[in-house]
């Protein structure tokens, strides 16, 4: 039986010819990365547990970007701690404020992840970078200690589910709506402990930023990670990114999948997920009249270039209803001063948004847009569950950038069709 894209990666990283779901296997690591949470609780770990010293100074990675700038004392102490720690080790890519981004938009766009490689990372979301063909997973903190000492891990080879992708989306659905209908059509535990691989001809109507936000959001569907095939598009992404040899895995044409989806892209509607699962998803034909106090747009989800560009495009000329807060957040300072060179940033102030730095802040109920008792967010985010963003009484709708920018404009949740001319 032939293997995965998946199966494929693990299997040279762990020296084996072949692999098969369920395998456990311990493989070598590509990078290994955390952020300003998780990366304190993995040096302490790593310290308790006698390391002296990181594996490859130039594969660990850590981001802060939580809750930087630092929001209290707290946070200023983890941040402190994990500064020591990369100067100490002299951990080559640390990225703070001035050098900061969110993780998962931060790395892809710094060229640390290429695609056939191995990463592990001490958030969930790192399975963003499957989008670009490589293997990426979240783990714990201790893994993470783990892996930058010893640049391995331990692996259970996950069986696939396969997303033939056909068509090219309508105007006005992108990459998140794609993944939210994946989501609601399979649900939350949909895809538990499995691969979900993406591949078809419809996959050139996708962009990378599309891919990256639909990697991101495989954990939603309890994937195990992402993954994409690589194509023309993934190629001139990492052109000017990648300088070292990389290796693009295809599936084998005989490799076992536990299920096989057909997805026609031209078929999906803007789609909004409801309180309080990520499967809880409505097209935007079927929303009804749903009234808001915020919207976010950003995140490692949906902070890239072409999602600050589509919001700036609907906002250009109109005016954020009046008892709506939005805010608007690049996920890199090097998104944040192309937005500020194309004059998006000037949109979005002079239609009444707020535009902030950097920051996971918002989508975490950690700083920079917390939701009171009562209140309702549209946001870009990946997660909706109850207390996500705040008060356990508000809620979180989860939506893509052109739904959340129209949205903004007429106070209540709206497709992009009813204020675009």
């Amino acid at each position: 039986m032939g293997m995965t894209m998946s199966q494929k990666i693990l299997a040279a990283h762990a020296g084996l010819d072949h692999v098969v779901a369920g395998q456990l296997i311990k493989a070598k690591l590509d990078l290994v990365h955390g952020n300003d949470v998780t990366t304190p609780v993995a040096i302490n770990e790593f310290e308790k547990s006698g390391f002296t010293s990181v594996f490859d100074k130039t594969k660990v990675a850590m981001i802060m970007d939580h809750f930087t700038p630092n929001k209290d004392i707290k946070t200023a102490m983890m941040v402190k701690q994990v500064r020591e720690f990369a100067d100490q080790h002299d951990v080559l890519h640390y990225y703070d404020v001035g050098e900061m981004g969110i993780e998962h938009a931060l790395i892809p766009e710094k060229g640390l992840v290429a695609a056939g490689e191995l990463t592990i990372g001490a958030d969930s979301h790192t399975c963003t970078y499957g989008a670009l063909g490589a293997f990426s997973t979240g783990v714990g903190s201790t893994d993470m200690a783990a892996g930058m000492a010893t640049g391995e891990a331990w692996f259970k080879v996950p069986s696939a589910i396969r997303f033939n992708l056909t068509g090219k989306p309508r105007k006005w659905v992108s990459g998140k709506d794609v993944i939210l209908h994946i989501i609601g059509m399979i649900g939350v535990d949909g895809a538990l402990y499995k691969s979900m691989e993406f591949g078809g001809e419809g996959l050139k109507n996708l962009t990378m930023d599309d891919r990256l936000c639909m990697a991101n959001m495989a954990i939603e569907a309890g994937g195990k990670n992402g993954i994409f095939e690589v194509d023309e598009v993934t190629i001139a992404y990492m052109k000017d990114k990648v300088n070292r040899p990389y290796t693009a895995y295809a599936p084998d044409p005989d490799a076992e999948y536990d299920a096989v989806y057909d997805i026609d892209l031209s078929q999906i509607k803007s789609t909004v997920s409801f309180p309080h699962l990520p499967d809880n998803t409505r097209t935007i034909d079927e929303v009804g009249d749903v009234k808001i106090d915020q919207v976010v747009i950003g995140s490692c989800t949906n902070g890239r270039l072409s999602d600050i560009a589509v919001a700036a495009k609907i906002l250009e000329g109109k005016q954020v209803a009046k008892h709506v807060r939005a805010i608007v957040i690049p996920a890199t300072q090097k998104i944040y001063l192309e937005a500020l060179k194309l004059g998006y940033l000037e949109t979005f102030v002079k239609a009444g948004c707020v535009v902030s730095t950097p920051t996971c802040g918002p989508c975490l109920g950690g700083h920079m847009g917390i939701l009171a008792a009562g209140e309702r967010a549209v946001s870009t985010t990946n997660r909706n569950f109850v207390g996500r963003m705040g008060h356990v009484e508000s809620e979180v709708y989860l939506a893509s950038p052109e739904v959340a920018a129209a949205s903004a404009v007429t106070g209540k949740i709206s497709s992009p069709e009813e204020i675009m001319d």
